[in-house]
């Protein structure tokens, strides 16, 4: 009978934070799903990194696209990761996008604010949905040490009001509500939930302020002086698959360098 290796369905997870994540599972012997919204230049590179730093040679990676914040595509993404690698032991709702352009609260439009719930809030709400269903109607043998596992990706803009991009800000309060309400639905059900709270994270997202930030970051914003990465993602992400918050759901984890502490 051949290895299986627990699957993980990480959204977003051809760039940035997500590809963060993705490599750093790979390391850690994970099959991935990979999925993308329309590059898919940068989803073959990750699959391509991803078997460069794979640890075992039962893992499979695969590159699949969906946008997230369609119902239908939503159905896909989960029939083709089921059909292609068997099963999902983890999703990572990591895809987000941001507003196109940064408008005062006074001067944003509603079809920003519907396209931001849409593809930041409502996908990965309703992901969440047919994946727990998933388990919970095939009832799959979880493979990892704490059961199945559904991590969100939120922001520290879930609680610091930015009002040049309100509707980010919105999109992420609510995203945090969502993982505690579906933490407190499936805890009883072998389902851990948890929420990570990333600050400022040196991705292309954040390439056009870069000089801003790299000012406010030396001048103390973020109490230890520097941007996160990708990879301090992909650590976090990795040490909950592996089982090390066995007794946690529902929680927060800032990966902020401190910008969360408030001090006088």
């Amino acid at each position: 009978m051949p290895d299986i290796r627990p699957v993980a369905l990480i959204t977003g997870g051809s760039r940035g934070l997500g590809r963060g994540i993705v490599l750093k599972l790979a390391e850690r012997g994970y099959s991935i799903a990979i999925n993308y919204a329309s590059n898919r230049a940068a989803a073959d590179e990750t699959v391509a990194e991803c078997r460069r730093c794979a640890s075992d040679k039962a893992q499979r990676f695969f590159a699949v696209k969906a946008d997230i914040g369609d119902a239908r595509a939503r159905e896909t993404l989960v029939a083709d990761v089921i059909s292609e690698l068997g099963r999902i032991d983890a999703l990572v709702n990591n895809a987000g996008i941001a507003p196109s352009a940064r408008e005062d609260i006074l001067d944003a439009s509603e079809s920003s604010f519907e396209h931001l719930m849409r593809v930041n809030l409502q996908g990965p709400y309703f992901l969440t949905q047919q994946v727990a269903r998933y388990w919970m109607r095939q009832k799959p043998t979880a493979l990892l040490k704490s059961g199945f596992v559904i991590i969100f990706v939120t922001s520290i803009s879930a609680y610091t009001a930015s009002v040049n991009r309100g509707e980010y800000c919105v999109s992420k309060a609510g995203l945090s509500m969502a993982a505690r309400l579906w933490a407190d639905r499936l805890a009883g059900e072998g389902i851990q939930v948890l929420e990570l709270r990333p600050g400022i994270m040196l991705t292309d997202m954040t390439s056009g302020v870069k000089a801003k930030y790299d000012r406010l970051i030396a001048e103390g914003l973020v109490p230890q002086k520097k941007w996160g990465t990708p990879e301090d993602m992909g650590l976090a992400v990795s040490a909950i698959l592996d089982g090390h918050f066995p007794y946690s759901t529902g929680t927060v984890i800032d990966i902020d360098g401190g910008f969360s502490i408030r001090s006088l």
